[in-house]
């Protein structure tokens, strides 16, 4: 993209403002480093324009400021008046022109400021055998059959299992995506436009305009949340394999005392704990199929407080790395047990696919190996191969739709792209849209027969809306602990999942994965030092691969209140949105500085020379984790689902993905979703 949108004179001033946030020295100053293709961009958005527009006020103020002070611009300031001018900034001035300039010079991996710090995007190891990146076909709405055995609606991480179960049983099946199906290259590799790193969108969809959600302030106030790349909006990828095609894929087991919460530790003021109505053996067959089917490597021998298996992984664990062997050493000295993430992501070729190549860009982004196992490279193409599945995306699920008697008897659809509407008939309907579009689908299909939505008679769909809690420890080392070999995550303890003294619950503690060096300049810098200058660009060259990092979600306690509801405003096909509620419970954030104070010490004993910590944040936390909305349970008046993930009073509809979580563990849950969309489908295919 050209930068001729920025005269002579703006360029000049650009160049002297910019270059003082990030000079010369081995490396170039930023004006020859991307500045101005990074504004350009911005500014050819209508959605990033005014950030911009921003940029030029305040550097057009320093100019005036130079003139004033002394006689010329800034263009011709000596380097300690200007520097001067620019400390005199208001804080969010300044951090505004630090976080463009930082955008620009680490936001790309072929930048020098990747280069400066180390980061090397790319292959480390060969993938083991021949590459291949899967495809799937759709087919439009106005081209499909009227009827199916059953639709499913959402084609995540739930979706895509259940599909594939029924389609292998025999059943006709239409898998419905409101995103659309994206292939590898698609995706790209946008360091500041991915599900990692959302500065200013995400790589997969939903779009913006036409996709807002409400968000409810803590006065109680409600405010549109636009875009979906805003944390408030809580976005899990939408497209053709949900968030597993951009995942870390971990591949924890929730351990047998998260399925009895409430029996363990009771039920706090305010909270809405409660044991689910199945136990760990009863998941256990599905962990394993789960494992085995789609693809994990570890060591089933690491970590026993998950629960007994009764088969180890099926692949290896991936190669370790000096950060993992350096925490492991201070894991011993503290008596932690520790071991090898699992993760759904191929260490050797298996299936016919190759092995993780270790690129170093995982999160947020496809795999270029094909190594990552999610849902689009494994169940999907299965259902879709048996013949019996059928794959529409970028088609909306309006309404569930009922017979006079209130029996769910198909689903309205619409083509985002056409406009096309149908009403197609079914046998069966498993929602499966995650935990906030599946509440929300529920509580749009009104009729006189259910005002309230469906499955909503007793005001439980939407509520108990959960996530993880995360902490952050970071500690600096004398030597170099990080390399750019992915996914980075090679090392955890799971012995502070439970017996936790008095908090309830608490968590896995990992370390993080290979971060893109823009995510380290927004995370991982240490907050007392400073942001702009040559010390800071000292610090970035000299901080990235020593700084360690330890991470634990925190299994988070319900709360009632924390909620999905249908808003006021509508979307794109005319559907009223989802609008969130909620806080963190009280006993979340003391389990979280407990589990903070245990990653702390493991900083200090693996020899870090300082150490700092994020602070834990108490607002809602919806977003890649989310879950509970349509909790499973055996009385009907405080659960929306039975224990089998059938809704309570209709015998042919049923929820597949993290809704149905009474609490959400201390893990990632995606391993459960799989194990339950797996156990329900199983379940519906044997009633067929």
């Amino acid at each position: 993209m050209a930068d001729l949108d920025f005269d002579d004179a703006t360029r000049r001033r650009l160049t002297a403002v910019f270059d003082r946030l990030i000079p010369a020295d081995d490396f170039p100053a930023v004006s020859a480093a991307g500045l101005f293709e990074h504004l350009a961009r911005l500014r050819a958005d209508g959605q990033t324009r005014p950030l911009v527009d921003r940029v030029l006020e305040i550097v057009d103020d320093l100019d005036r400021a130079a003139f004033r002070d002394a006689g010329v611009g800034v263009a011709a300031l000596d380097v300690a008046a200007l520097d001067g001018l620019i400390e005199a900034l208001g804080w969010s001035e300044r951090e505004h022109l630090v976080q463009r300039a930082a955008e620009a010079y680490y936001g790309a991996a072929d930048r020098p400021g990747a280069r400066m710090i180390g980061y090397e995007a790319g292959p480390k190891r060969g993938p083991g055998r021949a590459v291949i990146h899967p495809t799937v076909s759709t087919t439009s709405v106005a081209d499909i059959a009227g009827r199916y055995d059953v639709v499913v609606i959402g084609a995540g991480a739930g979706g895509g299992v259940a599909a594939c179960t029924l389609a292998e049983a025999g059943a006709s099946v239409l898998l419905v995506e409101r995103g659309r199906a994206v292939d590898h290259a698609d995706v790209g590799r946008d360091h500041l436009r991915n599900h990692r790193s959302s500065v200013f969108g995400n790589n997969t969809g939903p779009s913006a305009p036409g996709n807002p959600r409400e968000s409810v302030r803590t006065d109680g106030t409600v405010e549109e949340v636009a875009a979906p790349h805003d944390p408030r909006w809580h976005n899990n990828a939408m497209t053709v394999g949900g968030g597993t095609r951009v995942y870390q894929g971990m591949a924890w087991r929730f351990a047998p005392t998260d399925f009895a919460m409430a029996s363990t530790y009771g039920v706090p003021d305010g909270a809405s704990s409660a044991d689910w109505p199945i136990t760990y053996d009863d998941l256990e067959p599905f962990y394993t199929w789960a494992e085995h089917d789609l693809g994990v490597c570890g060591d089933g021998s690491a970590h026993p407080a998950h629960g007994p298996r009764h088969a180890d992984y099926p692949m290896p664990p991936l190669p370790t790395n000096t950060e993992a062997e350096v925490l492991a050493g201070g894991a011993r000295a503290l008596g932690l047990r520790t071991g090898p993430v699992p993760l759904l992501i191929n260490s050797a070729p298996r299936a016919g696919r190759a092995r993780c190549v270790q690129c170093g860009e995982c999160v947020g982004f496809t795999c270029p190996s094909g190594a990552k196992n999610g849902t689009y490279e494994t169940v999907i193409p299965r259902a879709l191969r048996t013949g019996n599945a059928t794959l529409v995306d970028r088609t909306r699920a309006t309404e569930l739709l009922v017979d006079s008697a209130g029996r769910v008897d198909g689903v309205r659809l619409v083509d985002e792209r056409s406009g096309v509407a149908r009403q197609i008939c079914a046998g069966d309907v498993v929602v499966a849209c995650g935990a906030i579009e599946t509440a929300r689908l529920l509580l749009a299909s009104r009729s006189d027969l259910y005002p309230a939505g469906i499955g909503n008679g007793h005001d439980q769909v939407g509520r108990h809306l959960q996530g993880h809690s995360f902490v952050s420890v970071f500690g600096r080392f004398d030597d170099p602990v990080v390399d750019s070999a992915g996914p980075g995550v090679s090392i955890a303890t799971c012995d502070h999942l439970h017996g936790n003294g008095d908090v309830i619950g608490g968590g896995v503690i990992a370390n993080e994965i290979t971060k893109l060096p823009i995510v380290h300049w927004r995370w991982a810098y240490p907050h007392d030092l400073p942001r702009w200058g040559a010390a800071a660009k000292a610090e970035m060259r000299d901080g990235y691969r020593r700084t360690g990092h330890l991470f634990g979600q925190v299994q988070e306690i319900p709360r009632a209140d924390n909620r999905v509801t249908l808003g006021d405003r509508s979307d794109s096909v005319g559907q009223r949105v989802a609008r969130l509620a909620g806080h963190s419970h009280p006993e979340t954030i003391r389990t979280a500085e407990h589990i903070r104070d245990v990653a702390q010490r493991w900083m200090e004993a693996s020899g870090a020379r300082r150490v700092w910590a994020d602070t834990i944040p108490g607002g809602l936390t919806a977003g890649q984790h989310q879950a509970g909305t349509c909790r499973m349970g055996a009385d009907p008046t405080v659960s929306v689902t039975d224990p089998d993930g059938r809704v309570h009073g209709h015998d042919n509809l049923w929820v597949a993905d993290a809704s149905l979580h009474v609490t959400n563990g201390g893990v990632n849950p995606v391993l459960t979703i799989y194990a339950l969309a797996r156990r329900t489908a199983t379940i519906l295919a044997s009633r067929r």
